[in-house]
């Protein structure tokens, strides 16, 4: 062989040796390349039938078929066990299938039904007490009992404004923290006193009780349940439980309820005034609100 860059002659044996091919490939090429040459086929076995032919069975199985809408495994089967009779060796699934694609003839796509998605993409706001998220979040005690901490916290500011610990995770516990919420943010507790507000929340029985859900209509705000199985859509109070935990609750250990409450706030109360918010240019949620409170003055 005649190396171009080089200028010289090599022999095969060590330019296969080189280039780690066999010879055999070399004498195949130059055999294909005379004139003359037998067309290369496709190795295995021969096929009994061609795609035109095994289109005109295939066609002839849909026509014949008293149920609509048949797939390709049972177009395949029909062809198997009909009466055409042809082998399964013959006919493989995958090239049933890419005929049908190739023509148009697979059946509809199954897709199962799901509920519309009114939710915006964005999760968070703009201004303060125009959505607020509540959560529930756990954690055990030396004595081995649970103690639970519900929360709300604003999409905007960030800032927890209601916190309620309980031995219990009951219906009447979850909305606590929202009567607590409400009167920190307006003084007062009473009825469409947080008219205009929306409350997001999961799809939990607590959340969905008819008590907790009276309580909230009572108040005046309106209920945003997120999408079951989709916690991101109540991100904001969950990535508050999410510094709980990992600055408190993870942390400590608590031997009662009321130690956990006293706990609980403090931190509540540090996290308010000291706690940096990236999205805000990392002020504090305090912070935050008092700024939007001063621009509504101005």
């Amino acid at each position: 062989m005649f190396s171009i860059s080089q200028k010289k002659c090599y022999g095969l044996q060590r330019v296969c040796r080189v280039w780690r091919i066999a010879r055999s490939t070399i004498y195949a090429r130059r055999q294909r390349r005379q004139p003359g040459a037998p067309e290369l086929k496709k190795r295995g076995p021969r096929q009994i039938v061609d795609d035109v032919k095994l289109l005109e069975y295939i066609r002839h199985v849909l026509a014949s078929s008293p149920f609509h809408g048949e797939g390709h495994r049972k177009v395949r089967a029909a062809l198997r066990f009909g009466m055409y009779g042809i082998s399964a060796f013959a006919v493989s699934e995958d090239r049933v299938l890419r005929v049908m694609r190739e023509n148009s003839l697979l059946s509809a796509a199954r897709s199962p039904w799901k509920p519309e998605k009114k939710h915006e993409g964005k999760i968070t706001t703009d201004v303060p007490n125009k959505m607020w998220g509540t959560d529930m979040t756990s954690t055990v005690l030396t004595t081995g009992r649970q103690g639970y901490v519900f929360a709300v916290v604003d999409h905007c500011a960030q800032d927890c404004i209601g916190v309620h610990v309980s031995k219990s995770a009951n219906r009447f516990e979850a909305a606590e923290p929202v009567r607590i919420a409400v009167e920190t943010a307006f003084g007062k507790c009473e009825k469409d006193v947080a008219k205009g507000i929306a409350l997001r929340h999961d799809c939990g029985s607590a959340y969905l009780s008819s008590h907790f859900q009276d309580e909230v209509e009572f108040l005046g705000l309106r209920t945003s349940p997120a999408f079951v199985r989709e916690p991101e859509c109540n991100g904001v109070v969950e990535r508050f439980f999410l510094t709980l935990k990992e600055q408190l609750l993870w942390l400590r250990q608590f031997q009662s309820i009321e130690e956990l409450r006293k706990a609980v706030v403090e931190f509540v109360k540090k996290y308010n005034s000291c706690w940096m918010v990236a999205k805000h240019d990392y002020r504090s949620p305090n912070q935050v609100r008092e700024k939007f409170i001063l621009k509504k003055a101005a």
